[in-house]
């Protein structure tokens, strides 16, 4: 482990360890908890690179979440760790990374909790480990996971992960978890997945799209849930936090209203999508690019993917901001940081 950046004084203020810290849903909560006069340790890999947290008043230890030591050194007298750092993929063929970072990392932090005497653990899942129920029928939080009935290596290994911070909530642990939906926001600095979508479309680099739907959830709503669980979530308890769902045809549409550029998509047919999904990691891997889509995500889009977040509002006070407001400000924000050249028909500056 090594420190940098800077290390907050004033002990008396409160100690939350994030883990994960540079992630797109990380920087944004270091960012909230910082706004609350929270002292934050941020926990990053030893590779990466700390541009969305940098000037901010953080420590920061690098540790691999599978060098179970060092995390209980770097949980060492925090009341809270919001566990967050992971493998989020689309593509198949990392089923071995996956267990190691998603599972085994997570059973490390949880242990690494119980054994620093952390006052509680919220663990950030993912809808993906919830089983999809039947058409029309919403999908809501779960203590009993069964990996072997989703869809997905990603999707199993989040569910692995959850039954090993349940195992450790057994032996005594304070833990609560989330389930965020399909994330977007300003603050991606990493340019995620739907983040990738949106400039690409800006630039008219979108030739098409493909049927389908998902529920998606702002990032800052996420960081703001993760806050409201660590406050009022009950202990052992789960928590959805989604968004609003909207069809990938709608997107484009509320993306041409944000950006004033029309869209140059073709609807591309589900048979015929799935006949390219087939060729596309070989063609994206010669690209040296991330997939744009695959068969997990066709089967994702095609999926029910109605999502209940009435147990968050009814117990932690969660609300989500319209998707609307979310891209709006997720495209000012790739314009204002200069990774989006665009001059917006209406002000779109993200908000803080």
């Amino acid at each position: 482990m090594d420190n940098c950046i800077s290390k907050r004084s004033g002990g008396g203020a409160r100690l939350s360890v994030v883990t994960g810290a540079t992630g797109h849903v990380g920087n944004v909560l270091v960012r909230e908890l910082i706004q609350r006069g929270e002292r934050v340790r941020a926990v990053v890999h030893p590779s990466e690179t700390t541009e969305s947290i940098a000037g901010l008043d953080v420590e920061l230890l690098r540790v691999d979440v599978r060098d179970y030591g060092s995390l209980v050194s770097a949980f060492s007298s925090a009341d809270l760790v919001y566990h967050l750092a992971g493998i989020v993929t689309i593509s198949g063929g990392q089923q071995k990374l996956l267990h190691e970072v998603n599972v085994v990392g997570s059973r490390n932090v949880a242990r690494a909790c119980l054994e620093a005497r952390v006052r509680r653990l919220v663990y950030t899942s993912s809808v993906h480990a919830l089983e999809v129920p039947l058409a029309g029928v919403p999908l809501c939080e779960t203590v009993e996971f069964r990996p072997e009935a989703l869809d997905g290596d990603y999707a199993r290994s989040k569910a692995r992960a959850s039954i090993e911070v349940r195992k450790v909530l057994e032996q005594g642990l304070d833990a609560v978890m989330v389930f965020p939906s399909g994330i977007i926001g300003p603050y991606d600095f990493r340019l995620s997945d739907m983040g990738s979508l949106f400039v690409d479309f800006a630039g008219g680099r979108l030739p098409a799209y493909v049927d389908g739907a998902y529920d998606f959830v702002d990032v800052r709503d996420v960081a703001t849930g993760l806050m409201l669980a660590a406050e009022k979530g009950r202990p052992g308890e789960g928590y959805i936090l989604s968004g609003e769902k909207i069809s990938v045809k709608d997107l484009l549409t509320l993306l041409e209203q944000v950006t004033g550029v029309r869209s140059r998509a073709r609807r591309l047919p589900m048979w015929l999508a799935r006949i390219a999904a087939w060729f596309a990691p070989a063609y994206y891997r010669l690209r040296r690019a991330k997939p744009r889509f695959t068969s997990y995500s066709l089967r994702v889009l095609a999926s029910n993917c109605l999502m209940s977040c009435a147990k968050a509002e009814r117990e932690l006070g969660y609300r989500a901001r319209p998707l609307s407001v979310t891209v709006r400000d997720t495209i000012g924000w790739f314009v204002a940081t200069g990774r989006l050249h665009l001059e917006l028909p209406r002000v779109g500056a993200a908000a803080p």
